[in-house]
């Protein structure tokens, strides 16, 4: 894996990561707010891998998935250097989904498949919600 940066102007990167362009920028005055931050992408990249991964396992468990969106939000340190002191996911999901087996695979993905939240998780904690057709199905934290 590899990915290129390119300078534009202030803050904003241009990123080449495997032919597809992402702009990397920050808001102003530093930046022209373009792009989103780099911590804004690595929270994206936590909820990326573990989206997936549940997508995939319950379509491997035959469950009808009709709406998924996954909101990732974090805390940051008072102190230099910034960092996640806390990052919290919830997993809304909607469809003929048996609560019990999307808690099972937001698990699985958090406890074994998603590598950005078992990186993570080494330094912060990585809690989620799962909520199925509007009921929360259950709670619990990356641990890898």
């Amino acid at each position: 894996m590899e990915t290129t940066l390119t300078w534009q102007e202030k803050m904003r990167f241009n990123a080449d990561v495997n032919g597809h362009q992402v702009v990397l920028d920050a808001p102003g005055p530093l930046g022209t707010d373009q792009g989103p931050s780099p911590k804004t992408l690595a929270l994206t990249s936590i909820g990326g891998c573990t989206a997936m991964d549940v997508v995939s396992l319950l379509k491997k468990y035959r469950q009808v998935v009709k709406k998924f969106t996954l909101h990732v939000e974090s805390e940051l340190t008072s102190e230099h250097p910034k960092v996640f002191s806390k990052v919290q996911l919830t997993y809304n999901l909607d469809g003929e989904i048996d609560p019990e087996k999307a808690l099972e695979a937001t698990r699985l993905s958090m406890t074994k498949y998603c590598g950005v939240s078992a990186m993570f998780s080494k330094s912060v904690p990585l809690t989620y919600e799962v909520i199925v057709n509007g009921v929360s199905a259950g709670r619990g934290q990356a641990e890898f």
